[in-house]
C-alpha cells in the first residue's frame, strides 16, 4: 500500500471501479448468453428481446471504456446472424 495519502485514495477508487467494471463484465456475458440460449430453443420473440438487450449492454460497454468498438461490432453482427437465421 502507498505511503502518499493521494495514492491511497487513488487505490481505494481503482478498486470501486475495477468492481463496477466487473459487474457490468458479468452482465454483458449474461446477455450475449440469453440470446444465444433463445436461438437454440429456436423462440424468435425471446431472441429479439434478448437481442435488443445485448445490442444496448454492448453499446454501454463500449462507451465507458469496458469492451473495444470492433468487439462490440462483431458480437452484434455474429448474434444477430444467428438470430436472423432462426426467423426464416
Amino acid at each position: 500500500m502507498a505511503n502518499i495519502k493521494s495514492q491511497k485514495k487513488r487505490a481505494l477508487t481503482n478498486l470501486k471501479r475495477q468492481n463496477a467494471k466487473a459487474g457490468q463484465k458479468s452482465e454483458l456475458k449474461t446477455a450475449i448468453k440469453k440470446v444465444l440460449l433463445a436461438v437454440e430453443a429456436k423462440d424468435v420473440e425471446a431472441a429479439t428481446a434478448a437481442y435488443n438487450t445485448a445490442n444496448k449492454c454492448l453499446d454501454k460497454a463500449v462507451v465507458s471504456h469496458i469492451k473495444n468498438n470492433n468487439y462490440a461490432a462483431r458480437q452484434k453482427s455474429r448474434l444477430a446472424k444467428a438470430v436472423n437465421s432462426i426467423q426464416k
